[in-house]
């Protein structure tokens, strides 16, 4: 973009990050609030994707770091999926520098539409996930067979990222024999390697819009702390059946718009 933001943009962009961060915190799916304020002030798709992934990743630090006790054991995992997370995500984020605006603007409706549908799915998962641990009582496959489907859905999280935590949790879910609260630790901690890793190679990118990533950090920031304390009062059921019809309705109107 080449005007300036202004106050007025800077206020939405704020408002947006605390209710991305707030969302995220209790629901996930805040990927779909933010994204569509950054491109509503005038930031190219692009250069918003890029921008809102510098912006909205050291959430994901504290959200794993809040998740620390679930990794414990799993040492050997980590050292699989955190270099494969890490890898995807530098993947993804070469490819969305390589997309231009044009080929961008066409897919992010159907990229919306895409996190809106699986956010939906996520207690569906969920429920699977847990009969499944309810009923295995045998080994699964080697655990080296999670890296490939794990780095095909870190890539995705390193070119646009909303829903990546439902794809990874149900890939883990498929390979690995595990407790779903093991498995959410390790989700968070795949999620985090492929954030991080494609937010520090947006750094030097020369795509941040460096204002509006700083004010949405720290409006998200905010309002993941909000969201935290609001964990006990609020139903993230009923909150991800909100983003999800927000989603919807955003994924619909690009559609419409072209």
């Amino acid at each position: 973009m080449t005007e300036p933001l202004t106050i007025v943009q800077l206020l939405l962009i704020a408002l947006a990050g605390m209710a991305g961060g707030a969302v995220n915190a209790l629901a996930g799916g805040g990927t779909l609030i933010t994204f569509p304020v950054l491109t509503a002030v005038g930031i190219p798709p692009v250069v918003a994707s890029i921008t809102n992934t510098v912006a909205l990743s050291p959430g994901y630090l504290g959200a794993t770091l809040a998740q620390m006790k679930d990794l414990r054991g799993q040492g050997r995992r980590l050292r699989l999926l955190i270099p494969t997370g890490a890898l995807g995500g530098i993947v993804g984020g070469l490819l969305l520098l390589n997309t231009t605006d044009k080929s961008f603007r066409a897919l992010v409706p159907f990229l919306i539409l895409l996190a809106a549908g699986l956010l939906a799915l996520q207690d569906r998962l969920r429920a699977w996930l847990l009969r499944r641990v309810a009923q295995s009582g045998r080994s699964g496959v080697h655990e080296a067979w999670v890296i490939p489907p794990v780095f095909a859905a870190s890539i995705y999280g390193g070119y646009f990222g909303a829903g990546l935590s439902v794809i990874v949790l149900a890939v883990l879910g498929l390979v690995l024999e595990d407790s779903l609260t093991r498995l959410n630790g390790l989700k968070q901690a795949v999620a985090f390697s492929v954030n991080i890793a494609a937010a520090i190679f947006f750094l030097f990118s020369n795509q941040v819009v460096w204002l509006a990533a700083v004010t949405m950090a720290v409006g998200a920031l905010i309002g993941g702390s909000l969201g935290g304390r609001l964990a006990g009062r609020v139903k993230p059921a009923s909150l991800r059946r909100m983003v999800v019809v927000i989603g919807l309705i955003v994924g619909v109107l690009y559609l419409l718009r072209g």
